[in-house]
């Protein structure tokens, strides 16, 4: 592991005793608050529709390290040689070579694993990190609909669809529901989230959380995974993931769709990564077993963002 470097707003930011209350009760709360409140490491995605992993590392390692990410083969950890930060200000970026992506952010494509000629859908798509790489594993062969819910995360969308050179997608804009009389191979649903797993991106998240928001996106998610389910084939692999560690955006919506969908079935999801164990139970409500086959992620497993990814199969 790297050094840890503190994120210095952290210190003055305070956490909600309610906070400090449900994460002592998940996890360690002294080690998940040390990374929570520490900078994350840079990375990349190699984008192999563009050039060569081989190829890009030998343009790159002028200027900058790079050490493999150990669950994305095209995934690496970056680091100027002068501590240069800017990893999205070079001409390698510009030409779509590479994607600025969180180390974690690569996992739900890699589990969900579409192959070229699927017919996939990215449901909550903007604003494209996934998409491009779920491309890329296509080899821009099928059909990718990427679909988001506001216009504005769109445009973001096309920009970096168009630099990474992504030929097989189609872009729309409707809330999940209105996707129709149509049925998908696979299906990416990276749900809107209190996004508690993103503190070290995002110190404000440590303000805005509340218990009341994390219920209300607790229902959306319910929906939209419903929706997500209905529209899969049958035999069709549907991943549901999140940048979050609320246990009712996560092991609870799984348990939701298991206890509402009973074609449904959570599949292993096994990659050389360090992880905790799911949770079996919360504030009172025990969890369906077959959850315990789900990812969940803390920051201090791997020095990442927070996340969970579950792999769900539709017999």
């Amino acid at each position: 592991m790297h050094t840890l470097k503190p994120i210095p707003e952290c210190e003055k930011l305070e956490f909600k005793e309610k906070f400090v209350h449900r994460y002592s009760q998940l996890t360690d709360w002294e080690t998940y608050k040390r990374y929570s409140c520490s900078f994350l490491r840079k990375s990349i995605r190699v984008n192999t529709l563009k050039i060569s992993i081989p190829d890009l590392k030998k343009r790159l390692e002028k200027d900058w390290v790079l050490e493999q990410i150990p669950w994305c083969s095209e995934g690496f950890w970056i680091k100027h040689k002068n501590d240069r930060l800017d990893v999205g200000n070079t001409v390698e970026h510009l030409l779509g070579y590479y994607y600025v992506q969180e180390a974690a952010s690569m996992i739900p494509p890699i589990v969900l694993s579409p192959q070229p000629g699927d017919i996939v859908l990215d449901m909550c798509s903007a604003p494209g990190s996934k998409a491009s790489q779920m491309a890329q594993y296509m080899n821009n062969e099928g059909v990718l609909v990427c679909n988001d819910v506001k216009g504005m995360r769109l445009a973001a969308l096309g920009i970096n669809l168009q630099r990474m050179g992504v030929s097989n997608s189609i872009i729309t804009l409707m809330k999940g529901e209105g996707i129709k009389d149509v049925k998908f191979d696979k299906i990416l649903l990276d749900a809107p989230c209190s996004g508690t797993g993103t503190i070290r991106k995002s110190i404000k998240t440590i303000d805005i959380w509340n218990p009341e928001m994390v219920k209300r996106l607790a229902s959306v998610q319910k929906r939209l995974i419903t929706v997500a389910f209905n529209l899969l084939k049958d035999g069709g692999s549907l991943v549901y993931s999140t940048c979050s560690t609320e246990p009712q955006e996560d092991e609870a919506v799984i348990d939701f769709l298991l206890k509402t969908q009973p074609n449904a079935r959570i599949n292993d999801i096994n990659l050389p990564i360090e992880r905790k164990l799911a949770i079996a139970e919360f504030e009172g409500e025990t969890y369906h077993p077959e959850v315990k086959k789900c990812l969940r992620l803390w920051p201090q497993d791997n020095d990442t963002e927070g996340f969970f990814v579950a792999l769900i199969k539709k017999v």
